[in-house]
C-alpha cells in the first residue's frame, strides 16, 4: 500500500501533517504528483500564508499536542478542503455536489464557498459529537444549500 493512501483510512494527526508538507516539498520541486496529492496541492497554492509552517515537517510534528484551537491550524483547514473536495466528486453525502456548486455559483467562487461548506461541515460535527449520534447528512446539505439561497 502507498503511504498517501492514508486519507482514506483513519490518519493520525502525525500523518496529516507528513502528507501535506510532503505535497508542498513535491510542489516546490514540480515533482510529479499522484491524483490526491495534486488536489492537495491546488488547496495549498491557494493559501500562501500557510507556506511557512508546510516548509518544515519537523516543526510541525513537534507542534503536535500544543494548545490551541484547532482552527488555527493549515492542516485542519487544509484537511477540510480536501474532505470537501472529496465529497463532491462522490457526491456523499448525497446531494452535497449539487448544494456545494449552487453555493460556488451564489458566491462566484469555490475558495470562499469551501470556507462556508467548512462552517457548515464543522457544526455538523460538533452537533454530532454533542448528542453522541452520527453525523447529519442531510441537515449538513441543508445548511450548504440555505446559505445558497440568501444573500
Amino acid at each position: 500500500m502507498r503511504e498517501n493512501h492514508f486519507l482514506m483510512f483513519n490518519p493520525t494527526q502525525a500523518d496529516v501533517r507528513r502528507f501535506f508538507c510532503a505535497v508542498h516539498h513535491k510542489q516546490l520541486l514540480q515533482q510529479p504528483m499522484e491524483a490526491i496529492e495534486m488536489l492537495a496541492a491546488q488547496w495549498i497554492t491557494e493559501h500562501p500564508e500557510h507556506h511557512a509552517e508546510l516548509a518544515d515537517v519537523d516543526a510541525a510534528l513537534a507542534r503536535l499536542g500544543e494548545p490551541g484551537t484547532g482552527q488555527d491550524s493549515p492542516f485542519l483547514h487544509l484537511s477540510m478542503h480536501l474532505s470537501i473536495s472529496e465529497q463532491c466528486s462522490i457526491d456523499q453525502p448525497p446531494g452535497i455536489r449539487q448544494a456545494v456548486e449552487l453555493l460556488t455559483a451564489r458566491r462566484g467562487d469555490l475558495h470562499q464557498a469551501h470556507h462556508e461548506v467548512m462552517e457548515c461541515l464543522g457544526t455538523m460535527l460538533w452537533e454530532s459529537q454533542r448528542a453522541g449520534r452520527p453525523p447529519d447528512g442531510q441537515a449538513y446539505i441543508d445548511a450548504v444549500r440555505r446559505r445558497a439561497t440568501r444573500d
